[in-house]
């Protein structure tokens, strides 16, 4: 089986996981950050690096680009017009702000979608309509072989 499709099994498992900021525990609680951490764990076992605490706001007023830069340490990186199944997206929630919203793109074609941690909604699959489209900052694949 692909690794993207391992991808959207594993996120699909997590739907319906309540929002809860910097958890990672598939049925318990997690963030954004936190779904990608357990399905990253399902697939490779341990995480890539240890992940520090973090404020919702993710370095918003120094304009650090922490996601991002994490992203391109341990993802393999691809054209924004690429869709895959399983892709990692990296959104801008506001123009001019840093990327801090992290999903997986469930469906590509003519009704593409995302699976993400969303507060006040929890893990939900979405559909990636032309607004969430626009904020997409970053694409990027999960690696072949674990790291």
């Amino acid at each position: 089986m692909s690794i993207s499709a391992r991808v959207i099994i594993q996120a699909r498992a997590w739907i319906g996981t309540p929002y809860v900021h910097q958890a990672s525990c598939q049925g318990a609680g997690c963030d954004c950050l936190g779904l990608l951490r357990g399905i990253w764990r399902a697939i490779y076992g341990e995480e890539p690096e240890p992940i520090p605490p973090y404020s919702m706001d993710w370095s918003e007023p120094q304009g650090d680009e922490v996601l991002l830069r994490a992203g391109q340490r341990h993802l393999v990186a691809k054209p924004l017009l690429q869709a895959g199944l399983g892709d990692v997206l990296l959104f801008r929630m506001r123009d001019g702000s840093v990327a801090k919203h992290l999903g997986l793109q469930s469906q590509i074609g003519a009704h593409p979608a995302f699976i993400h941690a969303y507060c006040g909604h929890g893990v939900i699959e979405s559909a990636l309509s032309a607004p969430w489209q626009r904020r997409i900052a970053a694409r990027f694949d999960f690696p072949q072989e674990a790291e």
